[in-house]
């Protein structure tokens, strides 16, 4: 889909009145590569409703928890909807708003000066390509453990989950 398309599709699914929900996203792991967990809060302000999830993986990155939570969080919406995403993730952020075009121009490969080389965690962010452009995204990174109360409470629920996994 062309850029203009899916701006054009994104503006009708506004003006349909799509919900307006906010997503705060973190990702945690222990060791890199090692045990992980990510975990989402998704805030729909018009109801006050919130729901909260995490989860965890036995080997992982905190790049592919970071963006689990967000796949998760995308996942858990059943109608197209606004969504500002909040993380504390430079890399989720830039991957969204500036890398994956580029990647999926190049079939999800990026650009070295050795040539085309395979795209580190490409099922995570061809995943998270389809779901985003289902919704309107749009993304705000804060500082991670700088009191966002939010972030804070993701961050708990992330190292929560991957606790729980290993038995700590």
């Amino acid at each position: 889909m062309s850029k203009t398309a899916e701006r054009a599709r994104k503006r009708r699914a506004r003006e349909a009145g799509s919900a307006e929900v906010v997503l705060y996203t973190d990702g945690a792991c222990k060791g890199n590569p090692g045990p992980g967990g990510w975990a989402f809060i998704l805030v729909h302000p018009e109801s006050g409703r919130t729901l909260e999830r995490s989860g965890a993986e036995p080997e992982t990155t905190n790049n592919q928890m970071e963006l689990r939570a967000v796949i998760e969080g995308l996942e858990a919406l059943k109608r197209p909807s606004s969504v500002r995403l909040v993380t504390d993730s430079a890399y989720v952020e830039k991957g969204i708003l500036e890398w994956s075009p580029g990647w999926k121009r190049n079939g999800w490969r990026r650009r070295t000066s050795n040539g085309p080389r395979p795209l580190k965690n490409a099922e995570f962010w061809k995943r998270l390509d389809e779901l985003t452009s289902r919704h309107d995204v749009t993304v705000t990174r804060v500082r991670g453990h700088a009191g966002h109360p939010e972030n804070e409470r993701c961050d708990q629920l992330a190292v929560g989950a991957y606790l729980r996994l290993i038995g700590a």
